[in-house]
């Protein structure tokens, strides 16, 4: 009789003669649980020798998604493009946003397209293990492996989101500069973040079910409150007459700052008040919620590692 049978026949004996527990035949058999969670160096580990099988999953949803619609891909840039029409109307002309604010559709179609890189991140991080539940029942690998494959997949719609964005941005009188080069370092940092608030979303939406139900309100108001159809600084300091630290204040929202400092860098035109360069509040509260946000999102994911699946 093999080791592993001859466990199973103790266990069994045991387990009608209460002699001795499950546990200490499995520790004395040298067996273990078959999803049990790694440590977490080695969870990296196997994420990491898991990267093309991500990246393949992100590009083939990417592909399908649209496949049954007329005009396919360029959702992903009409969407935002036709959301951004609707607030222009509604915030630039009805309620007065864009007074004080050279070239408002610039301003306003960057605060669209970057916070929207970020809500729909998290909105289907939120999905991601909920919405998989067969194929993680049916195959062993980090549950991470998900909400990574459906941050990819927003990063690349973005790629095509800011090929129309830098276009635009440029028609409407914004010369290129070299601080055009920065671009890249804020969407990494935002990506680090996405990356992040997905993973806590991809496991408290495998708790939660209602929470899909909730997220569109929360995204709602946290659109609000970013900064997408004002300037944060001439309404606070400006308009209100309010003290600089509570602009600052409402800089430290991660959003907001991501898309101030985008602004800075393609509007030439953009000065709210503090200068042509973002104050140290947005620089360090970018770096900060990237750090923070991809740390803490990957740690968070991976105490639950077991449990993905499960009920």
């Amino acid at each position: 009789m093999s080791q592993p049978e001859s466990a199973v026949a103790d266990a069994q004996a045991g387990g009608r003669s209460g002699q001795e527990p499950l546990a200490k035949l499995a520790k004395r058999y040298g067996l273990r649980r078959a999803i049990a969670r790694p440590r977490f160096p080695v969870y990296l580990r196997q994420l990491w020798q898991r990267r093309h099988f991500i990246l393949t999953y992100a590009t083939s949803r990417n592909v399908s998604k649209y496949s049954s619609s007329a005009l396919g891909q360029l959702w992903q840039v009409l969407t935002p493009l036709l959301n951004a029409a609707i607030y222009y109307v509604m915030f630039g002309v009805v309620l007065g946003g864009r007074d004080g604010i050279d070239n408002y559709p610039a301003f306003l179609l960057t605060g669209m397209f970057i916070f929207t890189y970020t809500q729909r991140t998290v909105t289907a991080g939120a999905k991601s293990i909920s919405g998989n539940l067969s194929m993680i029942r049916a195959l062993h690998f980090p549950r991470a492996s998900l909400p990574l494959a459906y941050t990819i997949q927003e990063l690349q719609q973005l790629a095509i989101s800011m090929g129309v964005l830098l276009t635009i941005v440029w028609a409407t009188g914004e010369w290129p500069t070299w601080y055009w080069l920065m671009i890249p370092v804020v969407l990494l940092l935002q990506t680090m973040f996405n990356v992040g608030m997905g993973l806590v979303v991809a496991r408290l939406g495998a708790q939660m079910r209602d929470l899909n139900q909730l997220l569109p309100f929360i995204s709602r108001t946290w659109l609000y409150a970013s900064g997408v159809f004002f300037s944060i600084q001439n309404k606070v300091v400006g308009t209100a007459g309010l003290p600089q630290w509570v602009a600052d204040v409402m800089y430290l929202n991660p959003a907001a700052s991501y898309i101030e400092w985008m602004r800075e860098i393609l509007m030439g035109t953009h000065n709210p008040g503090y200068g042509h360069h973002p104050p140290a509040t947005v620089v360090l509260s970018c770096v900060f919620w990237a750090v923070f946000a991809l740390g803490f999102g990957f740690w968070y994911f991976w105490r639950s590692e077991e449990r993905y699946g499960r009920g």
